[in-house]
């Protein structure tokens, strides 16, 4: 850190972004231990409770009651910052509405170096799409802590610890307020993670099939099941589990599945072309002589980030 104004000594109180602690060491640029830096002077503290972000301002406060104050201050002020929705603009809101809210994915990142952790968020970020992305929470450099797993455990977002560990009384936090804690030593292995969460938000692509179209010749009321009609299949197949639709006039008059298929008194599976058969809907009765049931199927097909 480099020393603006005033002189900083050893012993201390110093409070730098959500870290704070009394300063153990200075050590100079060349290497060697000093009791006091002043302006214009680099030097690295020792004392910390943990590594603060690039950039953060530090200041000598009077006491550690006062320096936990701060801090517990700016980390309430931190998840109120996540907790609270984005204004948006009417069009933004009239765009999300007709295109789906675009989900997202809230990580905190703990990395061994500046670089590691400048690395892993350029990664993440470019896997975002229209529909899902990732939103750090926060970066920073060191090990996991207490303040970390407690603005995780209010974001409902895992931490992922690159190079780094978590201290005891973080592990024991994490554990009682249920917050995940991913450690890894590869960057890959952290970015195909964070992948399949996001692809497994995606909503997924449906395929439907055609299968086959049946004829109504005639109904039936049968006691317990209700209206039953009377098939012959003139075109592919029908299937027990497969979807169906109503069509009266060439218009579809209902969608759903089928409560029953069978061939003469027997519940059956499949009923081929040519051949006649007996179907009932489910939750549906309004069926005529000459209405026409298309059978198919709609298979559910996971997409990708990369689809």
């Amino acid at each position: 850190m480099l020393i603006q104004s005033g002189t900083l000594r050893t012993g201390d109180i110093v409070v730098a972004g959500a870290a704070w602690g009394k300063v153990r060491a200075l050590v100079a640029d060349n290497g060697a231990r000093v009791e006091e830096a002043g302006p214009s002077e680099p030097v690295e503290l020792l004392g910390l409770n943990q590594a603060p972000s690039a950039g953060d301002e530090f200041t000598v406060v009077d006491s550690e009651g006062r320096a936990r104050e701060i801090v517990e201050y700016r980390q309430r002020k931190e998840r109120d910052r996540i907790n609270t929705p984005v204004a948006k603009s009417l069009d933004q809101l009239m765009s999300q509405l007709k295109e789906g809210e675009r989900k997202e994915v809230p990580v905190l990142v703990k990395a061994d170096v500046q670089g590691s952790s400048e690395a892993i968020i350029a990664a993440l970020e470019k896997m975002g799409t229209d529909e899902v992305a990732v939103r750090v929470l926060h970066a920073g450099v060191g090990g996991v802590t207490e303040s970390d797993v407690t603005l995780c455990s209010a974001s409902d977002a895992p931490i992922l610890a690159f190079n780094v560990r978590a201290n005891a009384p973080a592990r024991q936090m994490a554990e009682r307020d249920q917050v995940e804690i991913r450690y890894y030593n590869v960057i890959y292995d952290l970015v195909d993670d964070i992948k399949a969460v996001m692809e497994g938000m995606l909503a997924p692509t449906l395929r439907e099939t055609f299968l086959g179209n049946a004829e109504i010749l005639q109904v039936f009321n049968i006691t317990k099941t209700g209206r039953v009609a009377g098939c012959r299949i003139s075109e592919g197949m029908a299937k027990r589990s497969a979807k169906v639709r109503l069509i009266r006039d060439s218009v579809v008059i209902h969608e759903g599945t089928l409560s029953t298929l069978r061939r003469f008194k027997d519940e059956v599976k499949e009923v081929h072309a040519g051949q006649e058969c007996g179907m009932a809907f489910e939750n549906y009765q309004d069926i005529q002589v000459g209405d026409v049931i298309e059978i198919y199927e709609v298979e559910t097909i996971a997409r990708t980030l990369d689809a």
